[in-house]
């Protein structure tokens, strides 16, 4: 039987305030245990939550990037359950009126296509303490400090048909995110993390699978691993005569499955009703253009203006925008140049990046910054250097504050373009060669970069690729 996969994505982006969703307690990440936890985080008797405009704020630019409703007088609630981490029994949600309606955005596929996924709703909640299994022998210990923290819960409609959209989709609302400035995505650290619901059924078929929820999975192979894996375990089960049973699960990286955690609960089990110490948030017309306002480019936005002002691919248009910060790393370099923008797309995609990951550092710390990259792009588009001697003079400038033209001047690897130069050094090279200039002439025009080697071997890199391959081909028919 063919089976169709339908999965829904529930991704929890922690905000990025300093202070927590209902009081005034930090949140930053790193500190020592249950120092940042105030009574109003704890739900003590006396005190009162007050929501922290910033969230608002933020929740309003994710439904604008997101062409959104608005929804202008929403609602918190209370979500009754018991966990250790809880310790006020209840977590502060929004179920029936929350602040972001439907929305929808278009992410751009491996495969060059595009898909629509729909966004069902985003809504403000506090986040839980976090339980720690691995401190104590035969005991768990209760941290309180992430207890509090602002969250926007942004839940898709099951529009995704494979792990591969499932990713895609991920990844472009984790880009988008960080673009609007409302998430730091570290997904190391939780502060971007995805459940993912799960079922198959059919192909053909219109009615829903059972599903299953995949809860708190922190990157992005993590993601496309446990979907891949589910699919699988729930068509076996299927097609065994099984039922697959609604549960939440976990899923075990170092085993590369999931595993049953609980019964999947429905919302009349965590008896939500309208928290009763908070008001309706009313959100004003006038606040919502001011948010307006202030809304940077988005990532959608900007991947036009990349093809159309730059004449880039898509391919290399989403890889520059898919992180802001490279985007603009891009635009900088540009800034004033006359090289060709494919140039400094590929140097930023290929060397920068890979010297990034090698060094496991972010563009923002970059060691050569875009006006000293600019810099060794002008020297290859004019023909100073080539591009393979380029990289050894980026490497040069790495990690120092040398300019390429230091390096250049300092090294001796200014190009040679003299004409009479490069003939000198093929004449001595088709001399030494004579039994591979006849077979060259016979037909075996492989060759060709037999003789390119040797006289860049010769001109230790320095000889012009473009003259030299000229002169050769000229030089190789007459002899």
């Amino acid at each position: 039987m063919s089976w169709e996969t339908v999965i829904g994505l529930e991704i929890h982006a922690q905000l990025a305030t300093r202070s927590k969703i209902f009081s005034g307690a930090s949140t930053a990440f790193g500190a020592e245990p249950n120092t940042q936890a105030s009574a109003v985080d704890l739900g003590l008797p006396g005190v009162l939550p007050v929501v922290n405009a910033g969230v608002v704020e933020m929740a309003v630019r994710f439904a604008l990037a997101t062409d959104a409703h608005i929804t202008q007088r929403s609602q918190f609630a209370r979500k009754n359950y018991f966990y250790p981490d809880l310790p006020k029994g209840y977590q502060i949600s929004q179920m029936a009126l929350p602040i972001v309606g439907e929305g929808a955005v278009t992410v751009s596929l491996p495969d060059g296509s595009e898909k629509t996924i729909n966004i069902t709703r985003a809504h403000l909640e506090e986040d839980a303490g976090k339980s720690v299994h691995d401190l104590f022998p035969d005991k768990t210990g209760i941290d309180l400090n992430r207890a509090g923290t602002p969250l926007l819960e942004i839940v898709s409609e099951p529009d995704m048909r494979s792990a591969e959209e499932a990713v895609a989709y991920a990844r472009y609302i984790h880009a988008l995110v960080r673009y609007i400035e409302i998430c730091d995505g570290n997904m190391q650290e939780g502060s971007f993390r995805c459940d993912a619901n799960i079922s198959v059924r059919p192909s053909g078929q219109s009615e829903f699978g059972t599903r299953a929820e995949i809860k708190n999975l922190n990157s992005f192979r993590f993601l496309e691993r446990a979907i891949l894996f589910e699919v699988e375990r729930q068509i076996e089960l299927l097609e065994d005569g099984h039922e697959v049973v609604q549960e939440t699960r976990l899923y075990d990286s170092e085993k590369d499955e999931t595993r049953s955690m609980r019964s999947k609960e429905e919302a009349n089990d965590y008896r939500y009703f309208p928290d009763p110490d908070l008001p309706p948030l009313v959100v004003e017309d006038a606040f919502i253009e001011q948010v307006r306002s202030n809304m940077p480019e988005l990532p959608k936005v900007r991947r036009t203006r990349f093809i159309e002002q730059y004449k880039l691919t898509p391919t290399d248009a989403d890889t520059l925008m898919a992180d802001r910060a490279t985007a603009e790393y891009f635009e900088a370099v540009l800034d004033g140049q006359k090289f060709a923008p494919k140039l400094a797309a590929n140097w930023i995609i290929g060397e920068l990046s890979g010297r990034l990951n090698k060094e496991n550092c972010d563009i923002e710390h970059a060691s050569v910054q875009p006006s000293r990259m600019a810099q060794l792009l002008a020297r290859i588009e004019d023909g100073t250097i080539s591009g393979k001697i380029g990289k050894q003079v980026f490497d040069e400038m790495w990690g120092n504050d040398a300019s390429a033209d230091d390096v250049i001047e300092k090294k001796g690897l200014k190009q040679i373009t003299d004409t009479s130069a490069i003939e000198a050094m093929i004449d001595e090279v088709i001399a030494a060669n004579p039994s591979q200039v006849a077979e060259y002439q016979g037909g075996k025009e492989k060759l060709l970069s037999f003789f390119v080697g040797a006289v860049m071997k010769a001109s230790k890199g320095k000889a012009n690729p473009g003259q030299l391959n000229q002169i050769l081909r000229e030089k190789l028919k007459s002899s």
